[in-house]
């Protein structure tokens, strides 16, 4: 369905962690696939998985690419009409949508948050961990630790951050 011949080295090992039920911290170099690390098993889940990611061009490629192979997913960022906004809500509503892209700073609005109490959500992801500041990675991990899933998975574009989010 993804179209690649094979995984590209770490890919599989992260996504039998998700698979075996538990949660992963993965470090990739950019370009290397991870996004197929959470984008296959939330095929496999039955709810949801949240991405959150920084980027609104790589979530729009992604969902793009998504929905280009009948995948349905979605993304809610600041370019979203409302009439756009409106249409997610409703499919999320409907439990249509497999991934939902989602901005950092969508969790600081609590009618968000309410609703996604609301939803069963299989896998959070943080996508491109490392462009986050640290104070926001704080904040989105209290956040994970309030929403019932079975699954987290943080990846990274970069090793310094290893030690940084150890941290935490």
């Amino acid at each position: 369905r993804f179209g690649f011949p094979a995984f590209r080295p770490g890919q599989a090992a992260v996504i039998a962690q998700l698979l075996a039920g538990r949660s992963a911290l993965a470090v990739f170099p950019t370009g290397s696939g991870k996004s197929l690390c959470y984008q296959l098993p939330a095929l496999l889940f039955e709810g949801l998985t949240v991405v959150v990611s920084p980027l609104i061009a790589l979530m729009k490629d992604q969902v793009d690419f998504l929905q280009a192979r009948g995948i349905a997913a979605a993304r809610l960022d600041s370019s979203v009409s409302r009439e756009g906004f409106d249409e997610i809500q409703s499919a999320l509503r409907e439990r249509r949508l497999k991934l939902l892209y989602v901005a950092p700073e969508r969790f600081a609005n609590e009618r968000f948050l309410a609703h996604l109490k609301t939803l069963t959500i299989d896998l959070l992801v943080i996508d491109e961990a490392h462009l986050l500041e640290m104070e926001i990675l704080r904040k989105l991990r209290l956040l994970f630790e309030r929403f019932p899933k079975k699954h987290n998975l943080v990846l990274l574009g970069h090793t310094e951050l290893m030690f940084r989010l150890s941290m935490m």
